[in-house]
């Protein structure tokens, strides 16, 4: 799987609480999600945002609570995959369980600037950001077919089928 987008970058400590403001945890709708997106701390990111762009963030991104509302509203946004420093760990497990891709590597993380362009290549574990190329552990093959069937409980539904 290869993805290509442009960049919206965020700094350390994203919480949950910032992907999507607890006033909007009313619903579990993507579409009513994604469009509080970021807004309290770049309003005019879900007008920005593109299908397939990418989010940048540093330290302890998707910290704060275990809510799944927060990957949700950013797959629904459009953005193909997270990149950060580091990840609060729940948040990290909510965001495969909804089959949205997250990788962890500082060094792309903190070269990574708004706006950039960057390539992943999720078989070789590269990440291309203009002339920068970072490497990174390939999923194990559990988590790909995860992402691939869009999330958890669609591969387990498959499976199901498939028996």
């Amino acid at each position: 799987m290869k993805l290509r987008g442009r960049v919206h970058k965020y700094g350390d400590n994203i919480d949950t609480d910032i992907i999507i403001p607890a006033r909007y945890l009313n619903t579990f709708d993507p579409g009513e999600l994604m469009l509080h997106c970021m807004e309290d701390v770049d309003a005019e990111f879900i007008k920005k945002v593109r299908q397939g762009d990418i989010m940048v963030g540093g330290k302890n991104f998707g910290c704060g609570s275990s809510r799944e509302h927060a990957p949700i509203a950013i797959k629904a946004s459009g953005i193909s995959c997270v990149i950060a420093e580091g990840f609060a760990r729940i948040f990290y497990r909510n965001a495969i369980n909804i089959g949205l891709p997250i990788i962890e590597c500082a060094s792309a993380a903190q070269a990574i600037k708004d706006g950039d362009t960057v390539e992943i290549d999720f078989d070789s574990g590269e990440i291309a950001s203009g002339e920068h190329v970072f490497a990174v552990p390939p999923f194990p093959q559990f988590i790909q077919e995860i992402i691939a069937a869009g999330g958890l409980m669609n591969k387990i539904g498959k499976e199901k089928i498939d028996k």
